[in-house]
């Protein structure tokens, strides 16, 4: 019978009794909750193309980690062993370089006032991203998973890319969101561009209000 083989996906192993391993654990499954709730749900509930674009970048910022890990082929530390999940590579973090792309394109999204909320409140939206990626990198070294190099490395090339990608996105890209809007897909799907919009919780929430009062004023 072949060995048997954990998903890694969401696989990840703390040391018993250990509750700041423990939370860290979770703190290492936090791309895949952005990824399988937060963009998932963005599509089905939003359908906004900088959301999607977002997404789209950090598919390919995953594509290029695994090129550069199979180039590199760079072994875990020896901690990775007691962990039974050290059948890839480790140079660099996928897991840091997750979270560093999301904080970076996260925080340009905010700064150039795209996104959900106005952008006085932009310190506090950013606080929160920052925060996980830097707890996501030391959960990865403290779990025995990473070197210190191997999330630095991770980090590094993750904010080149979400860099890179936000001036493709919004530089390049961009000038064909209105083509894309008017397309058999935008329509079918219902897909907008929403980047115009300084805070689209409120206009959202300001338009709802006006068409409920007209009805209400129509059916008086």
């Amino acid at each position: 019978m072949a060995p048997h083989k954990a998903v890694a996906l969401t696989h990840v192993r703390y040391q018993k009794g250990d509750p700041l391993g423990h939370f860290l654990a979770w703190v290492s499954l936090i791309p895949v909750f952005i990824s399988l709730g937060g963009f998932i749900s963005h599509f089905i509930f939003r359908r906004e193309l900088q959301g999607m674009f977002f997404a789209i970048g950090l598919i390919i910022s995953q594509l290029i980690n695994e090129v550069i890990k199979d180039l590199f082929q760079q072994a875990r530390p020896a901690t990775c062993d007691l962990l039974e999940m050290c059948d890839s590579h480790g140079w660099p973090s996928s897991h840091s370089q997750y979270m560093f792309f999301f904080a970076v394109y996260f925080t340009l999204l905010t700064q150039k006032g795209i996104g959900l909320w106005d952008t006085k409140h932009k310190f506090a939206v950013n606080f929160l991203p920052w925060c996980l990626a830097f707890l996501t990198m030391h959960s990865r070294v403290y779990l025995g998973y990473h070197t210190v190099a191997q999330v630095f490395a991770g980090a590094a090339l993750g904010i080149f890319l979400a860099g890179l990608w936000f001036w493709v996105v919004n530089s390049v890209l961009i000038c064909y969101f209105p083509a894309i809007e008017e397309s058999a897909f935008g329509r079918f799907f219902y897909v907008k561009d929403t980047s115009h919009i300084p805070n689209v919780l409120k206009f959202e929430y300001d338009n709802a209000r006006k068409a409920r009062i007209e009805k209400a004023a129509k059916s008086n």
